[in-house]
Formats: C-alpha cells, sequence, structure tokens
C-alpha cells in the first residue's frame, strides 16, 4: 500500500510507514489509536495528535481507534470521557464502532502480569515508595536490587492475588518488572507496573484495588487491538525499550511500534494538564470551556473552526525535536477560515449617539448590504438608516492629527453603505467634560454614490440605527499569558495576562443578529471576527465572544494579509 504522496503530508513518521509496508510487516495493515486518559478537557496539543493519528489511518486506508486510557481513577471521570468524545467528533473525525477504554482490559492485563510473574520477570516489592526511588539510582550510578527481588514465584503469585483482594494497605506492596537495576536508562530499572490504590473507577467501581501502571496497560492495550503503530510524543521516548520489553515477552505475532514525534508547544499558552488543571480548579479561569482556555471546548466556544484547527495542524507538521510554535499562526488559519465563511455584519462597541438634523425625524431608510463583499452567493441583509445613529466613540477626535481620517470639526467621512455625513457640533457633559452628542447633516446626493462635485470623503465608519439595534454584551478575549514562553517558568500563574478578558456592555449590534445561532461567526465590520456565546447569549441577552481581531501579524510575518 503505497499513499498519494502528492495529495498528502510526507514526514519521518509516514517514512516508517512506507518502510513497514514496503516490506511487508503488519501484513500492509495501518492501524493508529488516539488515547487519552479522561483526567481532564483535551487541548490543541491533543488536537495534533488526534490529527495526525486519524490523518495516518486515512491516508493508507487503514483504521484508527479512540481509546480512554483510565488507568489511575483518581481525577477521572465520565464528563471528561464525553468531553474528548464530543471534541474529537466536533473537529470532524470519527472512529466507527471501536470506542475502547484500557479498563475494559483490567482482568486480561492482571492475567498478562500473572505470566509476568510466572515467567520470572516480575515480583511483589514490599518498599515504600521513597525506598524504591532511594535505590533507583542516579543517571551516573547504578540503583540497588530490592531486598524481595528474590522472592519465589509461588510467594509471588500469592501475594498478588491477596493484593487483588484487598488484604493489604495502600501503598504496602506494588508489582515490579525484574529488568536490570543497572540499565542505564533509569526507566528499566525494575518498574512499578501494579500497584494497591483504593479508588473507586468512574467505570468499575469497586470491584478492582489494584490498578496497572500506565506503561504496563498502554502497550499491552495496543497489542490488543491490533495497533500498528503508536504515535505517542517525545516524553515518551525513553519509555520505548519497557514498551517493546513487555509486549516481547507477553505478545506473540505481530506487535505495535511506539513512534515518538515532538508535542505541540504554543506560545503565551500553557499546555500541560497538570497546569491547565490548576488553572481550572483555583478558578483563574471560568471553566474548561473558558475562551481564554487551549481546551478544544474552550476554542470552540470562543469561535474557532474545526476546518482552521486541522489546518493549523497540518501547517505545523510533524517534527522530531520539540519547537515553540508562534500562537499567530493558530490565529492566522483561524482568520482565513473565518474571512471565507463569516457573514458581515455591524457593531458598535462603544456607541457615540450621532443626529443628523437635515434628515427627516419621521423617516427611515433600508439598506441592501452584501454579506460578504466577495461572495455574492451569502446574499445580502437590509439595514435600518434613521436621524439618529450610533458610531464608535473612537470614530470622532475633537482635535483629531493630520492622517485622522475620520470625524471630527469641519471633517466628513462615509457611513459605511449609506450616506456622506458631516459634523457640524457636539454636546458635552457638564459634568465630566466628555462628548455625548454629535449633531451632523448628510449629503443626500451621496447614498452609495460619490459627491456630486468630485470632493474627497477618504474615510469610512460603522454605524447603526439607534432606533433599529439591539443591545448586546461583548467579551473582548486576549493571550491568557503576557509572555511568550510560559511553559518553562515555575510560577506560570506570575505571568498570567490581566488584561486577556475585557467585557463591554453597552454594545449595540444590528438586529438581525437577534436570530443568529449560538456559536454563528460574524465579521464585525472594521472590528474584528466574532462569534454568538453558547453558553450565556440569550435572545434577551446577546452575548458575542471576539474570537481573533483583523489584523494578522502572522501572515504579514509570511508575507501577505487575507483577512
Amino acid at each position: 500500500m503505497s499513499p498519494d504522496t502528492a495529495s498528502h503530508p510526507t514526514d519521518f513518521i509516514r517514512d516508517m510507514i512506507d518502510h513497514d509496508l514496503q516490506t511487508g510487516k503488519n501484513d500492509g495493515k495501518v492501524a493508529t489509536r488516539f488515547p487519552p486518559e479522561p483526567n481532564g478537557y483535551i487541548h490543541i496539543g491533543h488536537a495534533k495528535s488526534v490529527c495526525l493519528n486519524f490523518g495516518i489511518a486515512a491516508q493508507y486506508k487503514g483504521t484508527c481507534n479512540l481509546r480512554l486510557d483510565d488507568t489511575d481513577p483518581a481525577g477521572e471521570s465520565m464528563e471528561f470521557v464525553q468531553s474528548i468524545i464530543n471534541d474529537i467528533r466536533w473537529l470532524g473525525l470519527d472512529w466507527d464502532d471501536r470506542l475502547f477504554y484500557a479498563s475494559d482490559y483490567f482482568e486480561r492485563l492482571y492475567q498478562f502480569a500473572v505470566e509476568l510473574i510466572k515467567s520470572g520477570n516480575a515480583y511483589i516489592c514490599s518498599l515504600t515508595p521513597d525506598e524504591v526511588r532511594e535505590q533507583r539510582g542516579t543517571f551516573t550510578e547504578p540503583g540497588k536490587d530490592s531486598p524481595y527481588r528474590n522472592r519465589s514465584v509461588e510467594e509471588n503469585l500469592d501475594m498478588f492475588q491477596r493484593m487483588r483482594l484487598g488484604e493489604f494497605a495502600d501503598g504496602a506492596h506494588t508489582l515490579r518488572a525484574k529488568i536490570d537495576m543497572a540499565s542505564a536508562n533509569i526507566v528499566m530499572r525494575d518498574p512499578v507496573i501494579y500497584r494497591i490504590k483504593r479508588e473507586p473507577h468512574y467505570r468499575t467501581g469497586t470491584n478492582w484495588v489494584i490498578y496497572p501502571m500506565y506503561d504496563f496497560a498502554h502497550c499491552l492495550s495496543d497489542a490488543l487491538e491490533g495497533i500498528t503503530h503508536s504515535i505517542c510524543t517525545l516524553e515518551f521516548e525513553n519509555n520505548r525499550p519497557l514498551y517493546d520489553w513487555i509486549v516481547e515477552r507477553l505478545i506473540t505475532g505481530p506487535r505495535p511500534r511506539q513512534i515518538e514525534f515532538a508535542r505541540l508547544n504554543l506560545s503565551y499558552t500553557v499546555l500541560s494538564k497538570r497546569r491547565l488543571i490548576e488553572l481550572v480548579n483555583k478558578e483563574y479561569v471560568q471553566g474548561w470551556d473558558d475562551p481564554r482556555m487551549p481546551t478544544v471546548t474552550g476554542m470552540r466556544r470562543r469561535g474557532y473552526t474545526p476546518e482552521a484547527i486541522r489546518n493549523f495542524c497540518v501547517q505545523i507538521g510533524v517534527a522530531k525535536n520539540d519547537n515553540l510554535i508562534d500562537v499567530a499562526l493558530l490565529e492566522h488559519c483561524v482568520r482565513e477560515d473565518l474571512n471565507e465563511h463569516a457573514p458581515r455584519t455591524m457593531c458598535v462597541l462603544r456607541p457615540l449617539r450621532v443626529v443628523i438634523d437635515n434628515y427627516p425625524e419621521d423617516k427611515t431608510e433600508q439598506f441592501e448590504c452584501a454579506n460578504h463583499p466577495q461572495n455574492p452567493d451569502m446574499g445580502t441583509r437590509k439595514v435600518s438608516f434613521s436621524r439618529e445613529l450610533y458610531i464608535e466613540r473612537e470614530d470622532f477626535m475633537e482635535d483629531p492629527p493630520k492622517k485622522y481620517h475620520r470625524l471630527g470639526p469641519g471633517r466628513e467621512v462615509r457611513l459605511r453603505n449609506a450616506y456622506i455625513i458631516k459634523f457640524e457640533s457636539m454636546v458635552k457633559d457638564e459634568r465630566t467634560g466628555d462628548v455625548v452628542e454629535l449633531h451632523c447633516t448628510y449629503d443626500p446626493q451621496t447614498r452609495n454614490a460619490p459627491p456630486a462635485d468630485g470632493r474627497k470623503v477618504p474615510g469610512v465608519i460603522h454605524w447603526l440605527s439607534a432606533e433599529h439595534c439591539a443591545p448586546a454584551e461583548v467579551r473582548l478575549y486576549d493571550r491568557l499569558f503576557k509572555i511568550e514562553n510560559p511553559g518553562s517558568e515555575e510560577d506560570f500563574l506570575g505571568y498570567l495576562n490581566p488584561d486577556s478578558l475585557e467585557t463591554l456592555t453597552g454594545c449595540f449590534v444590528e438586529q438581525s443578529l437577534q436570530q443568529a445561532k449560538p456559536g454563528s461567526q460574524h465579521q464585525f465590520e472594521r472590528l474584528g471576527y466574532f462569534c454568538v456565546d453558547t453558553k450565556d447569549s440569550k435572545t434577551e441577552k446577546l452575548v458575542f465572544n471576539r474570537v481573533v481581531a483583523l489584523r494578522d501579524s502572522w501572515a504579514k510575518i509570511a508575507g501577505g494579509d487575507k483577512g
């Protein structure tokens, strides 16, 4: 089986798979899996692995399983399982009927451990965790054999069964693989493969009081499912000899092959699950679906699209060495997708009232506005125009600089899709001195037409009819951290961005957005891309999240801006 390299990416993982296929390994089959632990929500780093594993399976006309590696009951829950399933489906990927749980294999894993004991390759150790660490040695010094390493097979079998029956306290004994305490690879120095843990499991309840360690369960689960290529991140590279050691002693016939690639590191972001859990539990964010979180559910709520995330994962590729990816590339991919598909509309974030003195008080006009200027198939919408309007407060300056092309004393601007207006006077708050209202006149001959006298009006601003708009709350999201690589800092919480969320009330949007579907994305002209919040937005209270700004810093670095 040979993939079409003209239409598929190439990388060192695919090169290995090609070689396996050329040599007839695995009878020409390719089977991958995505194996998250259900102790949190998956994030953009997991999305990279999801896209890689499912993408390889599709490319080679193979299969990809979804398996929940639920071997540590502490912190695992069905909530996390369901979130993982929902997020992967939202990304546009499916595993058909191949949804598995490591907990499905607990009995078989136990029997595998019994086989290791019987073959003299595992033993019950009664050292405490601290004593095990002390005797493990260092990178330059070998470890020391456990005093229990030479227990008889019969004694080990008896004690392992009693561990299962719950006769011993947590931590009293462990089952360790008997490998080599002098190995240069510390992972191979008689690692623990089973421990006692009286923690109810979200699927098996209290049926088990001993649980397999990840390194023992993972490789055997791969083998049981017929996985050919077990693709994981670089932190498991040192564990590969243990992976191979276990399957070589317990699995006959085809065996899975572990291949490591560089995990995703994203600037201004932390992707350590432990740190994400800390952000949630200590309420630095408003849950796993907080739009500032790098979780898939958080990005979905913010308004990112699955197409943009998949494209990002393709663009960053697969590397052998860790590197830091600029988050601007992810934002660029989101912006590129939304630029093509998001309908245009108008919103005023910080409204300033404008009264057009020479416009009839009882008159209302309907302007036909394109939903997408480059895509006529997206149709048009009607926007009402009347005597009193709202414009952005920043689109007026009392003393504007020379290159300011918006409204000010003696200046004219064009209202998007409407007329040219000219500033006449202003009203100020007597107490604060702030401008609260502008009075202007309009040129009735300039409805979507240039001035008859040929004068140039360079500025174009957006607006809303004060009588025909809907109130809204708008949340302006920025990066959660204020330094490029917070993941490298021990005190990462000290680098949280205090301006990562600005909530604006008193905003106004077009009335048509009252019927917008939760999660739908829109380009607020001149302001950026926004989506209807799926959690808090209601017909009586519209809430919008800023997805990304219009400015595309990545594209400018790369040599262009299509945003």
